[in-house]
């Protein structure tokens, strides 16, 4: 059956939560997204079960297009039996594996991610973490702060700096590629493992495949870009943390789960290895772990991923996506069933 064009202006409804409207429809985005598509900006779903409010039923049977955001509810069959007529999902976030289900998929529906635009700031907070960590910036602030006086910079930090020292990112994803193209410039070995990737590409960007073992035991800074699935779950343990080289760092932008809390609270109260670490599990520790206070551990409250100003990099990525299926083109960052299972 062939697929009718899409409108000029395509009937759009808001779905996500209040906080992320105020956040991501800025009054310079908003006037982008009226201009490309027929949205009513104060009609917004967070919850597809509604039934007390017919103008939410009515324009729900006659959207197009759902643009999306952190807090949009589940798309589910029975969501969707509400909107007969949607064609498409324009996420302004990254991961759509909490509101796309495979219902989306059996209808057919196209679907869009912000997730390349998000992969920009996480991957310059790496880039700054990586480039930190080689020249103990972290540890030589410390020592200066308690001793108030002179440091002696070549007795203490004999190894410290970023010339030909070596980087292992784990998981070839959107932020490990972009990771690898900002490392280019610099005097540095890049290990990738991944078991999805192209070795071409990865050799492309300037990396080198290989095991995890290997990837563990020859760097200096582990960079975790892997997503949080079953199989990756405590993927570094406290054997495969126990190769990392002595005064080597553990960089996690990913998600908590792939290292084991435990094992890494040890190596680090023990003083082996570093860690900069913006996901933790729980994502929030308790009050009494050492971690906090450690001079060779860094704890961001999950901040790399995009704030503030960024997070008009989502939107704009979102509406220029939206201009893209009103104009009857492809999008330029679909999401793909097939690998969404194994992506973050």
């Amino acid at each position: 059956m062939t697929r009718p064009a899409p409108s000029s202006r395509p009937t759009t409804v808001l779905a996500m939560s209040p906080a992320t409207r105020e956040a991501v429809l800025t009054r310079r985005i908003l006037p982008e997204l009226l201009r490309v598509a027929d949205v009513d900006p104060d009609l917004l779903v967070s919850d597809f079960a509604r039934d007390d409010d017919p103008g939410l039923r009515g324009r729900l049977a006659r959207a197009e297009v759902l643009f999306t955001g952190w807090g949009c509810p589940p798309l589910d069959e029975e969501a969707l039996r509400r909107m007969p007529r949607l064609r498409a999902v324009v996420h302004s976030a990254g991961s759509v594996k909490h509101h796309v289900t495979a219902a989306c998929w059996e209808r057919g529906l196209l679907v869009s991610s912000a997730a390349a635009a998000n992969a920009v700031p996480v991957a310059e907070y790496t880039l700054a973490a990586i480039l930190f960590a080689n020249k103990r910036v972290l540890e030589s602030a410390h020592s200066y702060r308690s001793r108030r006086g002179p440091v002696d910079l070549l007795r203490h930090y004999p190894e410290a700096g970023n010339y030909r020292r070596t980087v292992g990112l784990v998981g070839a994803s959107l932020i490990g590629r972009r990771v690898m193209e900002l490392l280019r410039p610099f005097d540095l070995r890049v290990l990738v493992h991944d078991p999805y990737a192209d070795p071409a590409e990865v050799a492309a960007l300037g990396g080198e495949l290989c095991p995890l073992e290997e990837l563990l035991r020859r760097s200096d800074v582990v960079s975790l870009h892997a997503p949080a699935l079953p199989e990756t779950r405590h993927l570094l343990d406290a054997s495969r943390l126990a190769l990392m080289p002595d005064g080597a760092t553990l960089v996690n932008t990913a998600r908590g789960s792939l290292v084991d809390t435990a094992a890494l609270t040890e190596e680090l109260v023990a003083g082996r290895l570093h860690a900069v670490l913006d996901h933790t599990e729980p994502e929030v520790l308790p009050a009494t772990s050492p971690l906090f206070d450690l001079p060779n551990v860094l704890l961001t409250p999950h901040v790399a991923g995009s704030l503030g100003g960024e997070l008009d990099r989502l939107a704009t990525s979102a509406v220029e996506e939206l201009e893209r299926y009103a104009r009857g083109l492809g999008f330029r960052y679909p999401v793909d069933p097939g690998r969404l299972a194994r992506s973050a």
